[in-house]
């Protein structure tokens, strides 16, 4: 019998941003790879026909994500045999075999007042537990691995940059004609800095269109009151849409541990407008247009002015992240953690 890796892939179905494409694209590059590697993978999900072919799916339901995390995945991962879980930002509280986390940024701990004091307090309590825990931590950026080494002293031989790669889904049509708004894409939250985006697209003389679910409600309707178009959450395929229509992609992100959106900009051929952060230079390089804050309406206008150039060098830059590599990146750290 193969070994049995089990993913936590519950985020599958609740419109998490970041944290669903993740699983749900490691999965899908896992699939194929396995069996030729000698393992079984498991999903663990309440949405079990969301799991990839090749997956195996695995059903649990909870009422509470402390119940889910401190008994049920324990008695689950037992149940199951696992040999070896896998899971994001936290490790349950009892685990009954070694365990990877991926921690794909830190920004509760750099930019704290940026995040609600609950979620900042649990994020401090259970990350840094997870990371010392766990046999591997995998994350998405060198910027991530910096982080983790200087607040919590992770050792480098224990951190495993697997950057995120870009869906097939996301490419670039045939006309690639310049497009009338500017477009911001991510969970509506102060850490996005979205009223940045709107002044530098008023200040460009374009409108703003946001898509992402709004994990704050008060500044979704501050952003729509003031002319911003609330897209919300969209499906893949829409968003595929909103890349290729849109003048750019504006970035003012205030803490980002990789800028996901960044790369599937560059893939539908949208040139890319962001401020200099660390992880987003990490993805973009020399293909976007990097300004400060209070630069980004420039940066608008020489994102428009340069186009063809931006869109060239954007689709050569996003052929360097894909999820198979991801996959397979993935794949070595769990057969060495199992000794393979």
């Amino acid at each position: 019998m193969k070994p049995l890796v089990v993913v936590d892939a519950d985020v599958l179905g609740r419109r998490r941003t970041g944290d669903e494409t993740y699983v749900l694209n490691l999965l899908r590059a896992l699939a194929p790879l396995a069996p030729e590697a000698g393992l079984r993978i498991a999903a663990v999900t309440r949405h079990p026909g969301l799991v990839p072919d090749g997956i195996e799916p695995v059903e649990l339901s909870t009422t509470t994500q402390e119940l889910r995390m401190t008994l049920m995945l324990p008695r689950l991962l037992r149940r199951l045999g696992a040999a070896l879980g896998h899971f994001q930002h936290t490790l349950p509280l009892v685990l009954p075999c070694p365990a990877v986390v991926t921690i794909h940024d830190l920004s509760f701990e750099r930019e704290p007042s940026l995040m609600s004091r609950k979620d900042r307090i649990i994020f401090s309590v259970f990350v840094p537990r997870a990371a010392r825990k766990a046999k591997r931590v995998l994350t998405v950026s060198e910027r991530t691995r910096r982080d983790l080494r200087e607040l919590y002293g992770i050792p480098d031989d224990k951190i495993v940059v697997t950057p995120n790669g870009v869906g097939p889904a996301f490419t670039a049509s045939n006309s690639l004609l310049q497009g009338d708004y500017v477009l911001l894409v991510g969970a509506v939250q102060e850490r996005k800095n979205p009223l940045a985006a709107l002044a530098a697209a008023e200040s460009a003389g374009l409108p703003l269109v946001v898509a992402g679910p709004p994990k704050d409600e008060a500044l979704a309707h501050e952003l729509e009151r003031r002319g911003a178009r609330m897209a919300g959450y969209v499906a893949e395929d829409e968003l595929v849409q909103l890349y290729r229509g849109a003048a750019c992609l504006i970035q003012p992100s205030r803490y980002e541990g990789f800028g996901l959106p960044v790369l599937e900009a560059m893939a539908c051929g949208t040139p890319v407008v962001a401020v200099p952060e660390p992880a987003l230079r990490e993805v973009a390089g020399d293909a976007a247009v990097w300004a400060e804050e209070h630069q980004l309406g420039e940066g608008i206008r020489r994102a428009v002015a340069d186009r063809d150039k931006l869109v060239a060098a954007g689709l050569e830059r996003a052929r360097l992240f894909s999820w198979p590599e991801a996959g397979r990146r993935t794949l070595e750290v769990y057969r060495e953690v199992l000794g393979l």
